[in-house]
């Protein structure tokens, strides 16, 4: 099983993601995410025996009492890419700081404390909490996505964050399949 523990975006907000990836149509060489699988992630887990489900939602709950988070609201917005401007691999919308983004960020830390424990690695980059909306399989459009980002900043919308999940990643000729494994309420 290749797992992950993610903050899912409602699906209220699929039009508004559709319509922040809009303003990349033009950009040759991006590849979109569904919209409607749209997911902030907490920490990535890899590849996992199924028995060890148990022992990661374990975690999942020891993490979210550790960072006492209590249900929040995240706006989500702006632009970004990854790694850097000059190599573009990947274009995100965030969670705008002080509307999420600490709470995010606890979650995340406490997460990455519990799953080290169970012997995952740890990140090796700073955490930035993003959706990712577009992966960028070679440069033909990097200008045109680096003035969309420089140039706008959209607000793709508000949305309450009640629980966190441990999803399955399933890829397929069509793209990536998620699928809900457990939930823990924050």
């Amino acid at each position: 099983m290749r797992l992950f523990v993610s903050i899912d975006l409602p699906d209220a907000l699929t039009e508004a993601v559709s319509a922040a990836q809009a303003r990349f149509a033009d950009a040759e060489g991006l590849r979109f995410t569904d919209p409607g699988q749209a997911h902030l992630t907490l920490k990535f887990l890899g590849d996992c025996d199924s028995d060890r489900v148990s022992d990661i939602e374990a975690a999942m709950e020891s993490a979210v009492a550790e960072a006492g988070v209590a249900p929040f609201d995240a706006a989500v917005g702006g632009f970004g890419v990854f790694p850097s401007p000059d190599y573009i691999s990947v274009v995100w919308t965030g969670i705008r700081d002080g509307a999420g983004a600490a709470e995010t960020t606890r979650l995340h830390e406490a997460l990455e404390e519990q799953t080290t424990e169970l012997g995952f690695d740890p990140e090796s980059h700073e955490f930035t909490p993003h959706v990712t909306i577009a992966r960028m399989d070679d440069a033909r459009g990097k200008e045109l996505v680096r003035r969309v980002v420089r140039e706008t900043d959209p607000d793709v919308g508000t949305f309450r964050v009640e629980e966190i999940r441990l999803k399955e990643s399933t890829l397929t000729n069509e793209g990536p399949r998620y699928d809900t494994v457990a939930r823990v309420k924050l």
